[in-house]
């Protein structure tokens, strides 16, 4: 006998679930209930028109249905034809019209038919023939018009009609559509199938909206209803997507204990949670749990936790495990090899990669353009573009599709081997494929020609793009600003510098020291000790060769007393100065103080 699930649930209503004010429903039940004496008198109405029309039987039902349908598909103007060849009477009786319905094959025709019947003087559709056409459009998946088909006509779609429309709408993502039709089911006294509480709870998950999980769920304990593994499984994937993962855990402990066994998109969730904060304890711990309970890890399940070790820079525990789960019969897949390649080209490890690339290859997996972008970017980043770029025209020859992603990866890579020729040209043909430049790829232009002191050409990029509407990042700036100070046009760099500003970024660090040595190198020692003082009342840690800069600035200006104090800070923030600048301070300080000379030495010696 299978083991009772009540432990399970007493554990969730007391440790899960938190009773919100139970407002979620109420608030959107706007459907009205009908009386139910109207609704019986419209149907006791249409079974005596039944039974007053002579029809011969179902079959003649369904002939006539047929040549209608047809005539329907067939004929542009159909209405004046079957009103002439088909008598009104067995036209428009109930069940003739529902087998018309159901035998078009075609929703938005059979709405279409109906909306003309109605048009007709006299013409009241019965409930039963509503609901088969209203079960026809949830069938097609046209919820929008089955909603307003709800909203226009005067009827009450059943239980199991209502309830398909929820699962739709769920399908399709839209929840708070569905909440409505939850809302409609309740209102009308229905009591919604756990099928579609499950339902709805997995398309808010989906759709990352863990409050409305909750008050959901917290609806259908007042329900009444009583859940299963599958609603147990969304409550905590749902703390995973809050990064509650102890509560995730615990959960899912408890569920393992009541005999139910969750999916494993469940377990997946979990491990990966665990696997980002780098708790490879407790992924150890699941993994020994679900062989205990005689569950066999998915190679998905092994795929998350191989993906997140590479991405943690754990990429040589990653190949150990790619490589034992091989060992133990475990068949790899496109994705899993090229999550593997992937992390051997961010160690560097091309050799390996390349083996892996032909070992997918005479596995019977031919690389797709993600793929072949992987193996692309792992030479890139090793300089090695002429591999690369027999790479990217194989990856062609194959008729793979191109990317914006692609050209990133390209490009980038002959940015950073200066070949600004080739970057600009592949970045030239983007529009004639129809593909799309984002910020992104204006950024590494930018920064491949500032790298070469080209500022012209980067500042023809960088007013392109704000042309076409893209917004600038910070990381945009700050290779233009770093140029220009290079190049000793400050103010250029200021201008941008607050061009950045007025646009809210917050710069990146770094572009401080770089206007602080470029003033330095002016010999402007008061701007640079106030852009100096901003970085530090801002809490940010100038670099070693800044300080450095600066105290050669004060030196050769005879601002010894500012050296001094800026000797101090580096002391402070735990730097050691420059031998060369301390010999020089020294020097200076022996010509134009000797009276403090000795006092200085003093100071530094006991810092070291």
């Amino acid at each position: 006998m299978a083991k009772s699930p009540s432990s399970m649930l007493i554990f969730i209503r007391n440790n899960v679930f938190r009773l919100h004010n139970c407002k979620f429903l109420h608030q959107t039940r706007t459907l009205a209930i009908r009386g139910e004496n109207n609704i019986d008198d419209k149907n006791n109405n249409s079974n005596n028109k039944e039974l007053m029309i002579t029809v011969n039987d179902k079959k003649q039902f369904t002939d006539i249905a047929k040549q209608v349908c047809n005539i329907i598909r067939t004929q542009p103007s159909w209405e004046k034809t079957i009103i002439s060849e088909f008598p009104s009477p067995t036209l428009f009786h109930p069940n003739c019209i529902i087998e018309i319905i159901k035998n078009q094959n075609n929703a938005l025709l059979s709405y279409r038919f109906f909306q003309w019947l109605c048009s007709n003087d006299g013409f009241s559709p019965d409930n039963r023939s509503c609901n088969a056409l209203f079960d026809v459009l949830v069938q097609a998946k046209a919820s929008k018009d089955a909603q307003s088909f709800i909203s226009n006509m005067d009827f009450v779609p059943e239980q199991s009609s209502l309830e398909s429309l929820v699962l739709c709408l769920s399908q399709d993502g839209d929840v708070n559509e569905a909440i409505k039709v939850l809302s409609q089911l309740t209102s009308l006294g229905y009591s919604p199938s756990l099928a579609v509480w499950n339902a709805l709870l997995l398309a808010s998950l989906q759709t990352r909206r863990t409050d409305i999980v909750w008050e959901l769920y917290g609806e259908m304990m007042n329900c009444g209803v009583v859940a299963d593994v599958n609603t147990v499984g969304c409550l905590v994937r749902s703390y995973c997507k809050d990064n509650k993962l102890p509560e995730a855990f615990e959960l899912l402990r408890q569920v393992l204990g009541s005999g139910l066994v969750p999916d494993d998109i469940v377990f997946t969730s979990v491990i990966a949670g665990f696997c980002m904060e780098r708790n490879y304890a407790k992924v150890s711990q699941l993994l020994h749990l679900m062989i205990a309970k005689n569950l066999t890890p998915s190679i998905v399940l092994y795929q998350e936790i191989i993906y997140w070790l590479c991405k943690n820079r754990m990429g040589d525990e990653g190949f150990r495990i790619f490589t034992l789960l091989k060992e133990r019969g475990y068949t790899p897949n496109i994705v899993l090899y090229t999550i593997m390649i992937d992390g051997l080209c961010k160690m560097k490890w091309m050799g390996a990669a390349r083996k892996l690339w032909s070992e997918m290859i005479s596995s019977g997996f031919f690389p797709n353009h993600y793929t072949y972008n992987v193996l692309i970017n792992g030479y890139s980043q090793i300089g090695n573009m002429e591999e690369a770029w027999k790479l990217w025209k194989e990856m062609l020859d194959r008729g793979l599709r191109r990317t914006t992603l692609h050209y990133n990866t390209i490009i980038a890579g002959f940015c950073s081997d200066e070949n600004m020729d080739k970057a600009k040209e592949l970045f030239e043909e983007m529009p004639e494929m129809g593909i799309e430049r984002d910020l992104v790829i204006y950024s590494t232009l930018i920064k491949g020609f500032c790298k070469l002191g080209k500022t012209d050409e980067a500042m023809s990029l960088f007013h392109e793009l704000l042309a076409i509407g893209l917004e600038p990042s910070a990381a945009c700036y700050a290779p233009l600003i770093e140029a220009f100070c290079k190049s000793g046009e400050v103010q250029c760099a200021i201008d941008l510098w607050n061009d950045m500003l007025r646009r809210e970024l917050i710069p990146i660090i770094r572009t401080y020291d770089h206007i602080i040595v470029a003033f330095c190198k002016q010999g402007n020692a008061a701007e640079s000790m106030n852009w100096l003082a901003m970085m530090l009342q801002n809490k940010l840690r100038p670099l070693g060769a800044t300080f450095s800069e600066v105290i050669k600035c004060l030196v050769s200006n005879n601002l010894l007393d500012d050296t001094l104090l800026i000797l101090h800070s580096i002391f402070e923030m735990g730097y050691a100065p420059e031998n060369q600048d301390l010999y020089n301070l020294v020097d200076h300080l022996c010509k134009e103080k000797s009276d403090q000379a000795g006092v200085c030495l003093e100071g530094i010696l006991e810092r070291f």
